[in-house]
């Protein structure tokens, strides 16, 4: 049975995260800091589970194997795995300076998919910045060179963020979130990721944590990226709600959605479609059941669900494929 499905987030406490996700967006868990929650995710390293329904307990990945790839919609067809995986992330402190390996180098060296994203800035403290791409083009022994010397943050761009910002993460950038923001992430289902410096930080083993220089110096883009924050396109559909397209590429397309009061949206056959409340409160309501969400929640809404109601007052990002 298609109907909208509420999912419980798996949560990462990695040593870089804060306690926003657990105070303000209702993440309940023993854990300490939570680093990423992981809103819709198909992943070997962590699985949504449905929290509604028939469905109720099961892992998203299982009731998808059940139903069949159809609840995927049209548009999933080309891919051969779950394609999406959506995070809330809160950088208290510094993430590592990183690059994420395209499709074929990660399917040939690490077994999985290459990871493309976008960054949607949820909020962030005054002056927060984040690393992206290279102020200017660099050779491979000169990015070597400034990886061992520790001068790699001479050359490294440096962006600041503002609340709504929109930043477009193609594999081979190389990037880095900085102190004090908070990121809704939409990318692709990939935790392929590779450290190219680290503040010198250890992890819970009391050791320095790993960096994979030599992967990143086959894979990162060595010319500087081609834009920073860009402008998500702002379009009036009917009353209720105004949406912003925040991105759109071959692995997936955002829309940011601002709610208020009654409006009517469709899940067609094209694709299934993730919501994730970053403010407020609403109930959906479909021809197959209704669930009410609130600020720090995401739902799962099968391809061919259909007309479905939103009505509250609310902040959501919707992702699909």
């Amino acid at each position: 049975m298609r109907y909208p499905m509420k999912l419980i987030a798996p949560l990462k406490d990695y040593l870089w995260g804060g306690t926003r996700l657990k105070e303000e967006y209702g993440k309940e868990t023993e854990l300490t800091k939570v680093a990423e929650s992981w809103e819709l995710a198909c992943h070997r390293d962590g699985k949504s589970v449905i929290a509604n329904g028939a469905a109720k307990g099961q892992t998203l990945e299982k009731w998808l194997a059940g139903e069949g790839r159809g609840v995927l919609g049209k548009n999933a067809e080309k891919f051969s795995y779950f394609p999406l995986l959506i995070k809330l992330i809160d950088a208290r402190d510094d993430l590592s300076v990183q690059v994420h390996p395209s499709d074929a180098y990660a399917l040939r060296v690490e077994g999985e998919h290459g990871k493309t994203e976008l960054w949607y800035i949820v909020d962030c403290a005054p002056g927060a910045e984040i690393l992206y791409g290279f102020q200017h083009e660099l050779t491979r022994e000169e990015f070597r060179r400034r990886i061992e010397d520790n001068t790699l943050h001479e050359v490294v761009r440096r962006v600041p963020v503002h609340k709504g910002d929109v930043f477009f993460i193609p594999a081979g950038t190389l990037h880095a979130i900085g102190r004090g923001i908070l990121i809704c992430e939409i990318q692709q289902s990939s935790n392929a990721t590779y450290r190219v410096y680290d503040y010198g930080r250890v992890g819970a083993d009391g050791k320095p944590r790993t960096l994979h220089i030599e992967k990143a110096l086959d894979v990162t883009c060595l010319t500087p990226a081609v834009s920073g924050a860009s402008s998500a396109v702002s379009v009036d559909i009917f009353a209720g709600v105004q949406v912003r397209l925040l991105g759109a590429c071959d692995y997936f397309t955002a829309y940011h959605l601002a709610v208020t009061g009654e409006c009517a949206l469709m899940a067609g056959e094209d694709s299934f479609q993730c919501l994730t409340m970053l403010s407020g409160s609403l109930v959906l309501r479909s021809g197959s059941g209704e669930i009410c969400m609130r600020k720090g929640e995401s739902a799962f809404l099968p391809a061919g669900l259909g007309r479905y109601m939103l009505n509250g007052e609310a902040e959501i990002i919707l992702s699909k494929v």
